[in-house]
Order: structure tokens, then sequence, then C-alpha cells
């Protein structure tokens, strides 16, 4: 593990180094015209999170903004290290960037911590005043707006209970070190109890305590609940290969997380909230919406989608309601 956040890091110091000296004189095309440079610092790759970019690119791309041409994205990874989300926010600063793009909670808290100057879109943030990032989701007063992915975790655990109505016990999943996963534990324990079930936590602090921590529930609980965590969603395909064969269905917080084994979800479409991002940086680029006057923006509750993976289903013996099955 070491010697990978070594590599890490040294990758992430040659990208300095190399984007920096490639950086200067592309401020303008061959034409004269501006070329608007965008930095982003993503969290970790998973489903969800690289849904919400590429849904972010193609907005951007719908308005003529194409990467390359009028517009030149910086895209990093901080491989869920903390540690990187902070030497990318300085990065992206220092490179004189435009406009930055912090995607999941840590790698936008990072963007916020660089710079007051620079205006800073978030997405996949659940409560962006919680997570310390701005005064007020109406009216954020400074360079920071974007898009929240709050979850509609009520809905969640009806589904679950719906799914199934034997579970008298379930645990919530979660990294302790997300604040967007503190919130959402404690939604759910709040709608898990007005629904008569009792809950438990089970918390890690790093990928490698996943499958203990998942051991450690059978024959605890009845189902896990697993909202939208970044260290959990990247490590879904452990989490599910431990819980499905011991029979513990996993209701979770995205579809991402249900397509790599999880039961079933009611959730949002991360492709989707890309786009309303980029559809918040179009408005920034072309000067007609400042951060300090644009409010964080939610998808719909019309646009969240049940998902359920029939072979888990299957696998678990569980039967999907029929009016499930006609969603």
């Amino acid at each position: 593990m070491k010697k990978m956040k070594k590599a890490i890091a040294i990758s992430l110091i040659a990208i300095l180094a190399s984007t920096s000296l490639s950086g200067c004189g592309t401020k303008e095309t061959s034409s004269g015209d501006k070329v608007y440079r965008i930095g982003v610092s993503q969290l970790v790759e998973h489903a969800a999170l690289d849904a919400s970019y590429q849904g972010f690119v193609d907005a951007l791309k719908e308005a003529g903004y194409v990467d390359g041409e009028k517009i030149k994205i910086d895209y990093q990874n901080a491989q869920n290290d903390l540690a990187n989300t902070n030497t990318i926010a300085t990065k992206l600063v220092n490179d004189g960037n435009d406009l930055l793009l912090g995607i999941a909670t840590p790698s936008a808290q990072a963007l916020v911590n660089a710079t007051k100057d620079i205006p800073i879109l978030v997405t996949a943030v659940t409560d962006p005043v919680v997570s310390g990032l701005i005064a007020s989701n109406e009216a954020p007063g400074g360079n920071v707006s974007g898009t929240s992915d709050l979850t509609p975790v009520k809905e969640q655990m009806d589904l679950l209970v719906k799914l199934l109505p034997d579970a008298k016990k379930i645990a919530i999943l979660y990294s302790s070190s997300e604040s967007n996963s503190k919130i959402q534990a404690e939604m759910a324990k709040e709608a898990a109890t007005a629904l008569g079930l009792e809950t438990m936590d089970a918390t890690v602090s790093n990928t490698n305590e996943i499958q203990q921590v998942v051991e450690s529930l059978i024959s605890k609980v009845d189902a896990i609940y697993a909202p939208t965590d970044n260290m959990i969603a990247s490590s879904m395909t452990t989490v599910s290969q431990v819980a499905n064969v011991n029979n513990l269905p996993i209701i979770c917080g995205e579809a991402g997380m249900v397509e790599k084994g999880g039961l079933a979800t009611y959730g949002i479409d991360y492709y989707q909230l890309g786009v309303l991002t980029g559809k918040q940086a179009v408005k920034l680029i072309e000067g007609t919406a400042k951060t300090a006057d644009m409010p964080i923006e939610y998808l719909s509750a019309e646009e969240c989608t049940l998902t359920i993976n029939e072979e888990v289903a299957k696998q678990l013996g569980i039967e999907i309601p029929e009016d499930l099955q006609q969603k």
C-alpha cells in the first residue's frame, strides 16, 4: 500500500510539472480567441462520480464548449487519497484556471480551502453548507456554488421494507471520514426508526477495513444500507461478494452500486447531475451568472429512478413485488 501511495505521489508530481509547463501560452487560440481553462478535481474513480464528470463535459459540449477548442479541461483524480486532493487543489489554483470543479466533498473542500478568488462549482456533495463549503445553499454569497446529490433516503428505506418485509435490524455502512455519508446516515436512522427498524452503524476509515467490517455484520443484521459513500462505492464489489454469499441484501444509495452487486436503489442519475453542473458552468463562462447569486441546484424527484439487480434478487431468494416490477 505504501508503494502504491508513493507511486501516486510521483505521478501527481509528474503531472504537476508537465501541465504547469504546458499550461503557459494556452490562454488563446491561433485566432486570438480566449481559451477558458477549467480545472477538475475528482476524489476517486467509481461509476457515480465518473458519470457526473461525463455529464459535465457533455453539457459543455452541447453548449459549444468542446475540450481542446474553446475550453481546456485539466482533469485530476486523487485516487481516494485526501492528501492528493490538497496537492491537486494547489496545482489547479497555481495553474491559473478560470473555473474549478470539485467532484465529491473532500475534493470540493480542498479547492475551497485553496482559493477564495477563482469560481468553484461542486457536485456529488450532499449538503454544501453542512460540509463547510458555503454559508447558504439558496444564496452562496462567495466564489462557490454547484449541485447536490442529496438522495431520497426516506424513499430508499421504504424500498428496503417493501423488498425485505421480514427485516428487523439493518446496518448502515459508511466511511467515518465523509461528511456526505454522516448526513445520509443520520437521515437513514430517522427514516428507519419511523418504519420500526432497529439500526446499527458499521463504519470504516479505509478500504482495507471494509471486508472485515462487512463480515462482522453476518448474523447480526438482516440487511445493509449503504448511502452514496465514495469509499464504499469504489469497493462495492468487495462489499457485495461478502454480503451476498451470506444472504445479506444491500440497499444502495445509487445505481452504480447496484450494478456492482447491490440489491436495489431508488436514486438520482449522476450523469444528469453532471449535466446540471455543466449548464451552471456555461452560465459562468458566458457571464450570465455569478457563483455568489447561483443557488445550489438539485435533481427533481421525478428524475429519480428505481434500479433492482434481478440477478442478486434471485440469488438471495427475494421476490420482487409486482408493482415494483412494473416501474
